[in-house]
C-alpha cells in the first residue's frame, strides 16, 4: 500500500476510539488522527472541517499528513468519503456491547462538552466558537436537533451503526467493540500480535481529569462536561460505572 491512510475509522465518539488510537499507532508506527489530535495541534484543522461538513472537499493529504489511520470525530464523520479516497484502507466501525453502555458514557463525557461550548458559544473566541460550531454540528447532523435526549440518541447510535456496516465494502469492514484485543486488528492489517496487552485509556474520569488540565491552560471553562438538567436518575450512574467505558 502506498502512502496514505491504512484504517478509515467509521465509530462514533466514546466507542473506544481514545485505545484505538494508542493500539494502532503501535501496529502502524505513524500517527492516528483523533479529535485530541486538533489540539494537539492547537486547532489549525477546525476550519477544514467546517468545510467538509458544508460539503466542500478540503486537502486531506495536509490534514493527515503522517497518518497511517484516523478515527473518532471529526475524521469518522466523513468516513465514507475518506474510504473512497483511501480505496485500499480498512474501515474499522467502532462499537459498544450496546447503546445504554455508549449512552452513559457520552452522556457524562462528549455530550457534556457539547452542551456548555453551546452554552457560551456568544462569549468563546474565535478558535473556541468554530469548535463549539462544529461540534454542534456534526452531533445535529448524527443524531437530529433532539441529540440530547437519551432514546433518541441511543436511536440514533443504532443507526449509524447500521448504515455503516451496510456501505462499507464488506472485505474492508472489521467491527470492532473494546474487549476484543489485538487480534481482529491485526488480522485484518496483516501485521504481528504485539505481546503485550491491548491499551485501555481515556475513562470517563480520565476524561474529566483531560478536560480540567485544559481549563487551566488555557483559561476554558467550557471545556468541562456540562451535565443534563435535569438530572434523569434512570441513567444516573456512579464514578465506578462510568470509568468501566474507555472512549
Amino acid at each position: 500500500m502506498g502512502e496514505g491512510l491504512r484504517v478509515v475509522g467509521a465509530g462514533l465518539p466514546r466507542t473506544g476510539t481514545h485505545s484505538l488510537r494508542v493500539a494502532l499507532e503501535r501496529l502502524l508506527g505513524g500517527t492516528c488522527y483523533h479529535m485530541s489530535t486538533m489540539w494537539e495541534r492547537d486547532g489549525r484543522d477546525v476550519g477544514a472541517f467546517l468545510a467538509a461538513r458544508r460539503g466542500d472537499e478540503p486537502d486531506w493529504r495536509q490534514i493527515l499528513a503522517g497518518c497511517t489511520a484516523a478515527v473518532d470525530w471529526p475524521v469518522s464523520a466523513f468516513w465514507s468519503r475518506l474510504s473512497e479516497r483511501y480505496p485500499e484502507a480498512v474501515v474499522v466501525l467502532s462499537e459498544r456491547d450496546s447503546p445504554q453502555t455508549w449512552w452513559r458514557s457520552v452522556d457524562a463525557t462528549v455530550f457534556g462538552v457539547i452542551r456548555h461550548r453551546i452554552a457560551d458559544r456568544a462569549t468563546a473566541d474565535e478558535l473556541d466558537g468554530s469548535f463549539a460550531d462544529l461540534l454542534q454540528g456534526l452531533t445535529h447532523d448524527a443524531f437530529g436537533p433532539d441529540w440530547d435526549d437519551r432514546e433518541n440518541a441511543m436511536a440514533a447510535y443504532t443507526r449509524w451503526n447500521e448504515r455503516v456496516r451496510a456501505e462499507a465494502p464488506p472485505d474492508r469492514l472489521v467491527v470492532y467493540r473494546p474487549g476484543d484485543g489485538w487480534e481482529p486488528l491485526c488480522a485484518a492489517l496483516g501485521v504481528p500480535v504485539p505481546d503485550e496487552p491491548y491499551p485501555h485509556t481515556n475513562s470517563t474520569e480520565e476524561f474529566i481529569a483531560r478536560q480540567v488540565e485544559r481549563v487551566e491552560e488555557r483559561d476554558d471553562p467550557s471545556a468541562l462536561p456540562l451535565p443534563r438538567a435535569p438530572a434523569d436518575p434512570e441513567v444516573a450512574t456512579t464514578g465506578s460505572e462510568a470509568s468501566s467505558t474507555d472512549g
